[in-house]
């Protein structure tokens, strides 16, 4: 009985099979390099030229002119000129609510409403509202004290909403 099985050929089958290793030659032969995939050659096309891995596991030393700093570019929130008494507030804590608002611009003077904007579905706050106080010389006190000042952990942007007019000729 054949301890490896014959096919209609009558040769035995290799599977599970090694290979012997060649008596003669002692010299490795590295394989030949591996030709890049498309999408690997598009992605080099867009990168630029891929650097080489480094060998027996040592990883090199990046120096000054290979390391790009990337630093995050910060934008500064556009102040708007108050021309109705309709206010924008920016960079709010995502824990203040309507009532928060209220109370804090009731300070300088009288609120009409206060409304934070939330996500269509999470109803979590987007991190800005609205408040229209009830004159503009009201609003535009609004924005001198309130610009800048910290509210529940965060510096608050107080400024003139953008009306529709406004955005159109933006």
């Amino acid at each position: 009985m054949k301890s490896q099985s014959t096919h209609n050929t009558g040769r035995r089958s290799h599977r599970g099979r090694r290979r012997r290793p060649s008596r003669g030659a002692t010299t490795s032969v590295a394989p030949p390099p591996k030709k890049a995939t498309f999408w690997q050659q598009i992605v080099a096309f867009f990168k630029g030229p891929a650097q080489e891995p480094p060998k027996n596991g040592v990883k090199p030393v990046p120096s000054e002119t290979t390391t790009t700093t990337r630093e995050k570019i910060s934008r500064k929130p556009e102040l708007v000129e108050v021309t109705s008494p309709k206010l924008y507030v920016g960079n709010l804590s995502f824990d203040a609510t309507e009532g928060d608002l209220l109370e804090l611009f009731n300070g300088v003077g009288q609120v009409k409403n206060a409304e934070v904007v939330c996500h269509k579905y999470t109803q979590r706050s987007k991190g800005f509202a609205f408040v229209q106080m009830t004159t503009i010389e009201e609003a535009r006190r609004a924005v001198q004290e309130l610009h800048d000042k910290e509210f529940l952990g965060r510096k608050l942007v107080v400024s003139g909403a953008k009306t529709p007019d406004m955005e159109r000729a933006a």
